[in-house]
């Protein structure tokens, strides 16, 4: 019965097994996911972030969102049960930007390559 009760202890954040921890653990995601969106709005439109780190506090601030999207709706954490999770997750966050990576590629190598705009309007009859 103690080992019951001392497996909870071990999980993260985001594992629950009954229904009373998967509520609080899903309201608890939503909280920190709303406040950290709150605060992606406020500081892209608040003045008193400076303004070359707005970038960068928003990039910090959607990473945290990850985080929690990940822990507290996903229920990915680092424990040994979730490797195969975490290595899925890994491969699709290769995929996506291998797919980004090589759009920017592509769309810079026919950037340029394209005739230059007065050429091009000597060609129209």
């Amino acid at each position: 019965m103690e080992e019951q009760d001392a497996a909870p202890q071990g999980r993260a954040p985001g594992r629950h097994r009954d229904g009373s921890r998967s509520v609080k653990t899903y309201l608890i995601g939503l909280g920190l996911a709303a406040i950290l969106t709150l605060a992606s709005f406020w500081a892209a439109q608040s003045g008193l972030v400076y303004g070359p780190a707005v970038p960068i506090l928003l990039a910090a601030l959607a990473v945290g969102q990850m985080g929690v999207h990940l822990v507290f709706f996903l229920h990915i954490s680092s424990g040994p049960e979730d490797t195969n999770n975490i290595l899925a997750l890994a491969f699709g966050v290769f995929v996506v930007g291998l797919v980004v990576f090589g759009s920017m590629l592509i769309m810079a190598n026919l950037n340029a390559n394209m005739m230059p705009t007065p050429a091009s309007m000597q060609m129209q009859p």
